[in-house]
């Protein structure tokens, strides 16, 4: 009879140690890029700008003499 040889007996097991591993790299992955599961950002925008006081009128140009 022929021999039969098993080939990857231990890889399984291996394969699933490196499939848990990508699972947990592309969680961690997820929140540290996207910042978690909820995104409540809040903007509060306060601009307060007061007009520059204007300088009083000069006062009234003399008349010409003659005119």
């Amino acid at each position: 009879m022929a021999e039969e040889t098993s080939s990857g007996g231990g890889n399984g097991g291996l394969a699933f140690i490196v499939g848990g591993l990508v699972v947990i790299v592309a969680v961690l992955a997820f929140f540290m890029w996207s910042g978690g599961l909820t995104h409540k950002k809040q903007v509060d925008v306060n601009i307060s700008a007061s007009a520059p006081k204007l300088p009083d009128a000069p006062p009234a140009a003399p008349k010409a003499p003659g005119g």
